[in-house]
């Protein structure tokens, strides 16, 4: 098992890391990302878990399954470009889920699994 850490301030304060390899898996924690609107935060947090997925050895090709959650599902629909450019001929099975996240300013929070084999 290999854990990946990204210095991320709540990995130390809540006891976590960014992403584990495991039987063949690489699983991702929830990831935000940093912008002042839901689009830029969207980008960031996938930049943030392709760096993760990279250090696993894998892409956002071997993703096998994506969680979105937002406070506003009304704001999900603006990240579905980003989506669909990131996962491109590739797409996870995927799920949305409205909910309170850690703190007000973040807009949107990705999970994701990637299958390496």
């Amino acid at each position: 098992m290999k854990r990946i850490y990204s210095g991320g301030e709540f990995e130390a304060k809540i006891g976590y890391c960014r992403a584990v390899v495991a039987g063949g898996f690489v699983h991702v924690a929830g990831t935000c990302g940093q912008g002042e609107d839901v689009t830029a935060q969207c980008r960031d947090a996938l930049r943030i878990i392709t760096g993760a997925l990279e250090e696993a050895g894998a892409t956002l090709a071997n993703v096998v399954r994506v969680t979105y959650m937002l406070p506003d599902r009304a704001e999900f629909e603006p990240c579905w470009p980003i989506l669909s450019a990131a996962f491109g001929d590739t797409p996870p099975a995927a799920t949305m889920i409205e909910c309170g996240l850690i703190d007000p300013k973040f807009r949107i929070e990705i999970e994701v699994t990637a299958y390496i084999g």
